[in-house]
């Protein structure tokens, strides 16, 4: 009996594996990163005190140089006429703007608790606006993300109800993480209509990066931010930038495009939740920002299982 056959599929379906394995290695690459962002965006702009939009500029500027000679001769210039990809660019600029503006404003926990309701947001846009089915378990996915959230906000739990400790500057920078969120769920809709269009995620990355170096540029020259403030820092703060532009600026984003073409949203979405770990871990180590409770331990526990089993679930179906 001929085995050739036989060996061939089992080298195909190793091989596969294999792939599949090493893109999910790199998903969970880009998730850190992501969840790294809003400590380190934070630590810049309230320790190092640097300017928030001369902040997103440079650091963007920064990554189109050292990106460029390694990816021009994949751009074209006709698929700049891609309105896809324009849709693209300009739901990731209010995204980056939102997101850096609420790690200003309130805890970088906080901020990535609300990222991770970013698969609850598409699943209600994706009904409500495209008329798809709700999946299964969103409603009550929600409440208990909810819940969960409500538990990590709270600073004590008394015999009146639950306390939360916010700031009104906590609630400015949740307000923004919400509209953060809100664009990163069109982001997640987007992403596969790229595909589509067949536009390298190369030509995505680098219209996105131009695109907000050229939009926060101008609005920190419009507010007249001081950019002196980058010839003051240490060398502690310029290694927090420098992880800021090439792990998560650079790194998170390819990682994140190049992950969602070749596994799907669904399952780069399945291990979403370790944003919020990577978040805690970094702000407990960067920032001093940990949970206090019991109270808030547990808020957190209900939101990542719920999260990915919600994920997980969706995933299977």
């Amino acid at each position: 009996m001929d085995n050739t056959a036989t060996i061939a599929k089992t080298h195909t379906a190793r091989g596969k594996s294999e792939i599949s394995w090493g893109w999910m290695a790199v998903a969970l690459l880009a998730h850190t990163a992501w969840g790294a962002y809003p400590v380190l965006a934070r630590y810049l702009q309230t320790v190092s005190g640097l300017p928030s939009m001369a902040l997103l500029a440079i650091g963007n500027l920064i990554a189109v140089v050292l990106l460029l000679p390694f990816v021009y001769r994949q751009i074209r210039l006709s698929q700049l006429r891609s309105p896809v990809l324009w849709g693209f660019t300009l739901v990731v600029v209010l995204r980056a703007i939102t997101n850096i503006l609420s790690a200003r404003f309130t805890l970088a926990i906080y901020v990535q608790l609300i990222t991770l309701m970013t698969p609850l947001m598409v699943a209600l846009l994706s009904a409500g606006l495209f008329g798809e089915r709700l999946p299964p378990f969103t409603l009550p996915a929600i409440g208990l993300s909810l819940v969960g959230s409500l538990l990590m906000m709270s600073g004590d739990i008394s015999g009146q109800g639950l306390a939360l400790g916010l700031s009104s500057s906590d609630l400015l920078g949740i307000a923004l993480a919400i509209c953060s969120m809100a664009c990163l769920a069109f982001y997640m809709i987007l992403v596969p209509r790229t595909v589509k269009e067949t536009l390298p995620g190369e030509a995505v990355l680098l219209m996105q990066l131009v695109a907000l170096t050229v939009t926060s540029g101008a609005i920190s020259a419009l507010v007249g931010e001081d950019l002196g403030r980058f010839a003051m820092i240490g060398p502690q703060d310029w290694l927090a930038f420098g992880v800021f532009v090439l792990f998560v600026l650079i790194g998170a984003n390819m990682g994140q495009i190049m992950s969602l073409r070749h596994l799907g949203a669904p399952l780069v979405s399945s291990t979403m939740a370790w944003r919020l770990i990577s978040a805690l871990a970094l702000g407990a180590l960067l920032l001093g920002e940990r949970l206090t409770s019991l109270w808030q331990v547990l808020g957190a526990v209900i939101v990542l299982v719920t999260i990915t089993v919600y994920l997980r679930r969706q995933r299977r179906a």
